[in-house]
């Protein structure tokens, strides 16, 4: 166990959605209040895009999701907040999580406070700032020229985008600008590179605040291919994406799944696979290889 290795950081920040963001949170849990999390909020699928097309609302089904990954079990409030509801009814589908949530921002002032009560309910130190408190999508442009509007159209895509965007564009959380801006250990992925790792860079304060950052940056990447256009991108056009949203190359070090640990310059190779969950990464690998990574000479990308 190399945990011990990552106390040096006093603010560290992970930006992106899904499985992935929330099974690095899980794994830095230890760390409490010192650890935050940005989470994407473009998806309009399942649950949470039927509650954005009846409520006008951000997504939260990611926020939901980190949620999950961090809530202690067993417990009533974790079993209720990942309740889905059965049956034929016009609740058949949707999430109780996803509900709630949008229960206590219509209850709140903001989205924020929102995901703040919960994770008071739940016990969760770790952090979590939505991207933005406004609704947007993502838009992606195709080689030819079209527009493909919505997270779900995205990864339908037959190739990689050649550029994205969010409509409309809207405005980065504060208190995520000045996370990055106090962060010393900035972590990117892993998760879905082009839905869930990209749109919180396509807003420029946050971008600015990472350019502006003087901490070290990990990119994680997956397990597996994509089985979505972002399956034709390799690693390194996926840091030349994250540098050209940023402007500048800010990524240090690079984390990848390997059978054996090994370096190979800024890329470290650690068997990250969890053993009972082939599809996501196993939690204390993954800390025991960020540590390990942070700790092995700094490399500029």
């Amino acid at each position: 166990m190399q945990h011990h290795n990552l106390n040096q950081y006093n603010k560290i920040v992970a930006i992106g959605g899904g499985h992935g963001l929330g099974r690095v949170l899980s794994s830095l849990a230890f760390l409490g209040s010192r650890v935050t999390g940005i989470v994407a909020t473009t998806d309009n699928g399942g649950s949470t895009g039927r509650l954005r097309a009846n409520q006008d609302c951000i997504a939260w089904g990611d926020l939901r999701n980190c949620l999950s990954h961090l809530a202690g079990r067993p417990s009533i409030g974790s079993l209720l907040f990942e309740y889905r509801f059965e049956g034929d009814s016009e609740l058949s589908g949707h999430n109780l999580g996803n509900l709630i949530l949008l229960a206590l921002d219509q209850l709140c002032v903001r989205p924020l406070e929102a995901v703040n009560l919960i994770r008071n309910l739940l016990k969760i130190e770790t952090r979590l700032i939505p991207m933005s408190e406004q609704p947007t999508h993502l838009v992606a442009l195709s080689t030819r020229g079209d527009r493909i509007f919505g997270e779900l159209n995205v990864d339908g895509m037959s190739e990689a985008p050649i550029a994205l965007s969010l409509e409309p564009l809207v405005d980065a959380t504060c208190e995520a600008c000045v996370a990055v801006q106090q962060a010393d250990l900035i972590i990117l992925g892993p998760g879905s590179f082009l839905t869930s790792v990209l749109p919180p860079l396509l807003m420029p304060k946050l971008a600015q605040q990472l350019a502006a950052s003087r901490a070290e940056v990990i990119f994680i990447d997956n397990l597996a291919q994509e089985c979505s256009p972002a399956g034709t991108i390799d690693l390194e056009q996926k840091l030349a994406w994250c540098h050209q949203l940023i402007g500048k190359p800010v990524i240090t070090k690079v984390l990848c799944h390997g059978e054996q640990m090994r370096m190979d310059g800024k890329i470290g190779y650690f068997p990250l696979r969890s053993k009972h969950s082939p599809g996501l990464h196993d939690r204390a690998a993954l800390a025991d290889a960020i540590a390990a990574l942070v700790t092995s000479p700094r490399l500029i990308a």
